[in-house]
């Protein structure tokens, strides 16, 4: 499957700020799950005081030599208008609205390999509170501000082939389960590459993702590769894109092989195939 083409990624154009700047928002107007890029153009950082959106501060960094920053927007995001603002040093605001709209819904059964326990009331029960508690691990892995890329970020594999998208429920007897991923066709023992340099944050089997790396690319970005039949980094390793990071496997709640691959934006899950457009 080649890479998506999206065109409602736009590149959208704000008028600019007295002291030269303008702000360019990709995509103008993103969906729930979305990754959203701000490029401030004409400026350097120590112009800007401060960018907010939906009343939060966003952090700044170089990319491409301009003043940059990633936002989520979660997938259960409330759909609607967020205010963009940004405040210059001399005390200049400039805003702009960003509409979030919706997601289609879908949902699809999903049930629970007998390594699990099959498809019985305490395997659900048992396999949401796993689920849980891996969740509360991940949600701890340690991200930075400033990146440690300065290239494109890549697919895991050269050839690729998307199986599950991002964003549909998972129903799994009365438990519905969002798939905060994109799932890649993958043979066992394929390998694995980073999408881009970083550091190795985790590097762990566990029950429900099976054996899993997780990489600090700075920028508040984190890519978590999961289901690997093998793990060939360990943690604090640096490494760079490209660099093989493991072998696809079927270990965990996985009903056959293939590589789940999650991207995070400050800890908020995203479409990693939109976030891959960002950087085309």
């Amino acid at each position: 499957m080649s890479r998506i083409c999206l065109p409602c990624l736009l590149l959208f154009s704000i008028p600019a700020l007295a002291f030269g700047a303008s702000i360019n928002a990709i995509p103008e107007n993103p969906i729930q799950g979305e990754p959203l890029m701000i490029v401030v153009e004409a400026a350097d950082i120590p112009d800007i005081k401060a960018v907010t959106f939906a009343g939060k501060k966003v952090g700044l960094f170089l990319y491409h030599g301009k003043p940059t920053a990633l936002i989520a927007i979660d997938l259960t995001e409330r759909i609607g208008a967020y205010k963009l603002i940004i405040r210059s040093r001399d005390g200049e605001k400039l805003e702009k609205t960003i509409t979030v709209a919706p997601r289609e819904k879908i949902s699809a059964p999903l049930g629970i390999p007998d390594k699990l326990g099959g498809d019985t009331k305490v395997a659900q029960n048992t396999l949401v509170a796993t689920l849980s508690k891996e969740n509360v691990i991940l949600a701890k892995i340690k991200t930075t501000l400033l990146p440690m890329w300065g290239d494109v970020f890549t697919f895991p594999f050269k050839d690729i082939e998307v199986i599950d998208a991002y964003g549909y429920s998972r129903s799994t007897g009365p438990y519905s389960i969002s798939h905060k991923g994109t799932d890649f066709r993958a043979a066992i023992g394929t390998a694995v590459r980073a999408i881009n340099g970083g550091v190795v944050r985790l590097a762990r089997e566990f029950t429900v993702y099976g054996k899993t790396v997780a990489i600090d690319h700075g920028g508040g970005v984190v890519s978590l590769s999961m289901h690997l039949s093998q793990i060939t980094v360990k943690e604090g390793q640096k490494v760079s894109r490209g660099q093989i990071i493991g072998l696809s496997g079927d270990t965990g709640y996985a009903l056959g092989p293939h590589l789940h691959l999650s991207v995070r934006i400050n800890g908020v899950s995203i479409d990693p195939m939109r976030f891959f457009t960002l950087f085309q």
